[in-house]
């Protein structure tokens, strides 16, 4: 196993549960059921496929013959055929009726779908939990003053749950659009070599009706809401894009909240989890390096850049269809969904175990904070009797002195005592002091975070609660 090359998608990043749906097992498993479908609706509207040819497709359904298709295939150099070939020789009195009007992609874009629509559901199922553990994160901390940034420059106070709500904000606009996505999936159906149903019309001796029925059963044994109405040879590959497209806003808003959290441990107000045996660095036994943070931005770049793959697919397929989106579909659809399975164990296990550090949050809030309190001392001078043009330059003097005594001087910001200096304000460093609760410049942050969680979030977990309860494992 170490002479060849493997992929870390899967010896190091993705579950087991989303290889499997991109499995050589799973595809050809769904092959299957496929011809099981055809067989059953081809009987069903009265072409003569028998119910013991169906009962004889069924037993074997499952227990495919790999070996004689990898020899057939190597002879007749076509994968649909040849493993039509191996079903026939399990399936002796089926063999005849197996695939029965159909081209390839009956078998290879139905798949594909399918595929896609059971990973996005995984996909779903992860990132509700994502943002269930978020919303209990947000919650725990949605009272808790923190320096917010605007160009990573001090502004005014937010709270550390706030932040963590903007973050739940992004996962949830994703959510959206996965399920707009997922719900709009539909099959190709049967739709033969040029998209016009022609040998199926033949098949049925020009009932048109027959032709139409044959797609909505399909489609209703496979568990879908319908086939798309019109396709060449194969669906618009511009469904690939639509579904990469959920996959790279996922990576989005992956990516931003990693910038966070390494920015955040870089000031040591949060932390990524950090276990008792992990070594940071090789060289630095101390350091505690955000590498699960990296990790996701490094995952979430992989999967930003594959979503031009499947768009110079849709934007260069010739008429009816051209091969020249295979192989890369082969390479770009499973492995942006392998990545972003990796990234969303490492985003539910980072928030699982955050760490926060109150005392610095608050120390550096709390050294910023006499500038952001000004304009509210200025109005209780004024209210004092003070004149607020006066007061407003002499509070811009006093800012930019403290601020050099700060970045030129190493010292601590010492505003609070050069106003209670100043005999214009008429206000005691006591007085001003009282001024320097941080919760009095949070705005509504604790209430929006409240509001949000109750009247956007919950309704969501609520309704998707059977799907609670993931744990992620992440294997290095």
């Amino acid at each position: 196993m170490y002479d060849k090359y493997q992929s870390p998608l899967s010896e190091r990043y993705a579950s087991r549960e989303m290889q499997y749906i991109f499995s050589p097992d799973m595809k050809f498993k769904t092959w299957r059921k496929l011809w099981v479908a055809l067989a059953e609706t081809e009987h069903e509207l009265g072409l003569p496929v028998t119910e013991e040819q169906i009962e004889e497709l069924k037993a074997h359904q499952d227990d495919i013959n790999y070996d004689v298709a990898k020899e057939r295939e190597k002879l007749v150099r076509h994968d649909v055929m040849s493993h039509v070939y191996a079903y026939g020789v399990q399936c002796p009195k089926a063999k005849g009726i197996i695939h029965l009007g159909a081209t390839s992609c009956y078998v290879g874009d139905n798949t594909d779908i399918i595929i896609m629509a059971e990973a996005l559901k995984l996909v779903k199922k992860k990132l509700v939990n994502v943002m269930a553990e978020l919303s209990k994160f947000a919650d725990t901390y949605k009272a808790q003053p923190t320096l917010a940034f605007t160009h990573f420059q001090p502004a005014q106070p937010t709270t550390v749950g706030k932040r963590a709500s903007l973050w739940l904000m992004d996962l949830k606009l994703d959510l959206d659009d996965l399920e707009y996505v997922l719900d709009s999936l539909r099959l190709l159906g049967s739709k033969g070599t040029t998209g016009t149903q022609a040998s199926f019309l033949e098949l049925f001796e020009g009932d048109h009706e027959k032709c139409k029925e044959l797609d909505r059963k399909i489609a209703e044994k496979m568990g879908f809401a319908g086939c798309y109405p019109v396709s060449g040879q194969t669906y618009s590959r511009k469904n690939d894009s639509r579904v990469l497209s959920v996959l790279a806003g996922i990576a989005q808003s992956a990516h931003k909240f990693s910038n966070d959290i390494r920015l955040l441990q870089h000031l040591k107000e949060v932390e990524e989890p950090f276990e008792k045996n992990q070594i940071g660095s090789s060289a630095m036994a101390y350091k505690r390096n955000p590498m699960r943070s990296e990790r996701m931005a490094s995952l979430a770049n992989y999967v930003m850049s594959d979503m031009m793959n499947p768009m110079l697919v849709a934007s260069t397929q010739w008429f009816e269809r051209t091969l020249d989106d295979s192989a890369n579909k082969r390479l770009s659809i499973p492995e942006g969904f392998l990545a972003i399975d990796g990234i969303l164990d490492l985003y539910l296990n980072i928030v699982d175990g955050l760490v926060v550090y109150p005392k610095v949050i608050e120390k550096r809030l709390m050294s910023e904070l006499p500038f952001m309190a000004t304009e509210n001392i200025m109005m209780d001078a004024v209210k004092a009797g003070g004149d607020r043009q006066e007061l407003h330059e002499k509070i811009r003097t006093l800012s930019m002195e403290a601020g050099r005594n700060v970045k030129e001087k190493g010292l601590d910001n010492n505003l609070l005592e050069l106003i209670a200096a100043d005999p214009a304000f008429g206000l005691s460093l006591e007085e001003l002091k009282k001024t320097m609760e941080p919760s009095r410049y949070t705005g509504r942050a604790k209430e929006q975070v409240e509001e949000f969680l109750a009247e956007v979030i919950r309704p969501i977990l609520e309704e998707n609660r059977d799907l609670l309860g993931v744990k992620a494992e992440i294997t290095v």
